[in-house]
């Protein structure tokens, strides 16, 4: 039968209407992104912003107090690099909102690559400062300028990719996907104290002081280039713009987000509190107590910090395991319990020599991996659909600000003023928290099923 003009007019607007990803990709390629090739970007990602911060936080120990801070001594000066090093997570949810005001005006793809540029040249901008004795004052503000680039950056650069992950994950193996995301952590700390180890043991005082320690900050200009481009081809591609959208991963009001399910940001911040609060007393502080008051070779130290975050590594794969047949916050609050026993030993190994010492780390980032595996999300089930992707972000900051961002610079100055037994107090406390907030999760999910 012939077709008429009108027809053939509505049939091409009608092609028009669709999307030209559907419209030109066969009804195979459509299918939901599988979790392993959601995992390898996430893991990139966290990979090489971990990688900045650790770079950052070995050098407030080694480098900053010397470079920056001469005109104290060796104690207050790593004091004061710990202030500079907080600055970081307390910019980091103005970073988060203002990314996402960017993302809702401009797309994912060009908050991300602002984001990541920002992140990388506040970086590479650290190896390129002045010291305090050729530029006074205005080292240690630029310093600091460059360290709330690097939070702002690190808020602004959420991607929505970890709650993506955690929902693609088949049911019964969502703790193994979940500590996928996570294997960032220590991976981006074994290069930078490998980095760190290799300079150190190969450097004279003097040149390590002088340049040898701007070049792992050029190292992680070169890698954020790298992330930035793995990332962006996946998060500007129809395939995951599309599974973000059908997930409702996408920025909201905030207010709304407070107003309905303000109480879950403030859970979920406090719910992996152990581990955060863990994460910076077994990678920043012993590095600065043995630095200080301990005969343990830098070198040597570094080499076994290094060794902990391989063990971290592997105990990850773990986490997901045993979280995937007790539960996630099941596996939180037995963790937090083992890190509350962890806090009672600390001052008697820490205290304890080269061999103490090195127990310490081996035996803190095992747990660290344990913990920090389900960390990230533990209670982001709690959020609906339409709030998980700020909420997630939000609970991430909260968490890092509240348990990490002071935890360095409190433990070092407790144990220099009441001893290494105030350590173990700090600890204590996280633990505390987390199992109240553990609680307090378990009862909003019963009220809301």
């Amino acid at each position: 039968m012939p077709v008429s003009s009108s027809s053939v007019v509505h049939s091409s607007q009608a092609t028009n209407l669709i999307p030209i990803s559907l419209a030109t990709e066969p009804r195979g390629e459509r299918a939901r992104v599988a979790p392993g090739d959601i995992a390898v970007g996430v893991v990139i990602g966290r990979a090489s912003e971990y990688f900045d911060f650790f770079v950052y936080g070995i050098a407030s120990v080694l480098v900053f107090p010397a470079v920056f801070f001469p005109f104290v001594d060796p104690l207050h000066g790593t004091l004061y690099a710990f202030v500079l090093f907080a600055f970081a997570f307390i910019v980091r949810p103005m970073g988060t909102l203002a990314g996402m005001a960017l993302q809702r005006r401009f797309g994912r793809g060009t908050k991300l690559t602002a984001a990541l540029f920002l992140l990388g040249s506040s970086t590479v901008g650290m190896a390129l400062l002045p010291g305090y004795r050729s530029a006074g004052e205005l080292a240690i503000v630029l310093l600091a300028l460059c360290r709330i680039g690097q939070g702002l950056a690190l808020g602004g650069s959420w991607d929505g990719l970890p709650s993506l992950l955690a929902l693609n994950a088949p049911e019964k193996r969502r703790g193994w996907y979940a500590m996928l995301g996570q294997l960032g952590a220590p991976l981006g700390f074994i290069v930078a104290s490998g980095l760190f180890a290799y300079l150190w043991a190969n450097l004279s005082s003097a040149d390590f002081l002088g340049w040898g320690w701007r070049f792992p900050f050029f190292v992680a200009f070169a890698i954020n280039v790298v992330a930035l481009f793995a990332r962006l081809r996946l998060v500007v591609t129809h395939e995951y713009e599309r599974e973000l959208q059908a997930h409702e991963l996408q920025p909201c009001n905030v207010r709304d987000l407070l107003a309905a399910q303000g109480h879950n940001v403030f859970i979920g911040a406090f719910a992996a509190l152990a581990s955060y609060a863990l994460f910076h007393l077994v990678t920043v502080f012993p590095l600065s107590w043995v630095a200080l008051y301990s005969q343990h070779e830098i070198g040597q130290f570094l080499s076994v910090e290094l060794a902990g975050a391989v063990l971290a590594a592997m105990a990850m794969p773990l986490s997901g395991i045993v979280a995937d047949r007790i539960g996630r916050r099941r596996t939180l609050g037995c963790v937090a319990v083992l890190i509350a026993l962890f806090s009672f030993v600390t001052p008697w190994l820490l205290d304890g020599g080269d061999r103490g010492q090195d127990a310490f780390i081996l035996v803190g980032f095992v747990l660290l991996g344990l913990s920090y595996g389900q960390a990230a999300g533990s209670v982001t089930s709690n959020f609906l659909p339409r709030f998980r992707y700020a909420g997630a972000a939000l609970t991430a900051d909260l968490a890092w600000l509240i348990g990490a961002a002071f935890a360095p610079l409190v433990a070092l100055a407790l144990s220099a003023r009441f001893g290494l037994a105030s350590v173990s107090l700090y600890l204590l406390s996280g633990t505390a928290c987390t199992l109240l907030a553990l609680r307090a999760s378990r009862a909003v999910s019963a009220v809301r099923d």
